[in-house]
């Protein structure tokens, strides 16, 4: 790996899935504490801006009313709008306090759906940076994670999946999709494995560099 050439996306870390008082916190809270996913995510995190890392933010957001989805969604997205999440402006919407982003974070804007690609600039940005191996993170484990993964593997990109700091709305379904789908469009690795690889390759850079 080469943190010069690595992001890492982290998708939804707000209020309405991470923290209690959230809307769809009750429905993902299961499967976050049988990951440590916001532990996991938190030492990502850290680690990837230690190392150098691109570090992006994937937050989800809808004008109150929902205007810029179907008058009749179904589906996932049914399930936002009936629960009345992700308002922009509101405090559900907003990125949990623990993931804030630093001033050299990048925050992706324009998310409408469930690929973190479909209605942003993501792929332009992470061009635009040489980025070649792209780690993801965030919610829903089997919805908008799996659908970024899919992309990026379909746009060349590297993918890894970082199978502990994701949650889904429920355990089994989880499970279900790191088990049988993430092996056939990413590496899955934990975050263990995947921070003792950024620092290996931070310290080797430093090294090649004099430090």
């Amino acid at each position: 790996m080469d943190t010069d050439s690595t992001a890492v996306v982290f998708i939804e870390f707000q209020n309405d899935f991470t923290s209690e008082g959230g809307v769809l916190h009750a429905a993902v809270k299961d499967s976050m504490e049988a990951n440590s996913t916001l532990d996991n995510a938190a030492r990502v995190l850290d680690a990837a801006r230690g190392a150098g890392a691109v570090v992006i933010h994937s937050p989800i957001s809808f004008a109150p009313g929902y205007n810029e989805i179907s008058k009749h969604p179904y589906g996932i997205l049914k399930g936002v709008v009936d629960a009345t999440a992700f308002v922009k402006g509101a405090w559900g919407a907003e990125i949990m306090d623990r993931f804030a982003p630093a001033e050299s974070d990048i925050v992706i804007e324009g998310k409408r759906g469930l690929d973190a690609f479909g209605s942003t600039n993501l792929d332009f940005i992470l061009r635009s940076k040489g980025i070649k191996t792209v780690a993801l993170a965030g919610f829903l484990t089997n919805c908008c994670v799996e659908s970024t993964m899919r992309t990026a593997y379909e746009r060349g990109y590297n993918v890894v999946t970082l199978t502990d700091a994701v949650a889904a709305t429920s355990i089994e379904e989880g499970e279900s999709a790191v088990k049988f789908d993430y092996p056939m469009f990413s590496t899955p690795t934990t975050s263990d494995e995947f921070i003792a690889a950024l620092e290996s390759s931070s310290a080797l850079a430093d090294s090649s560099r004099g430090y």
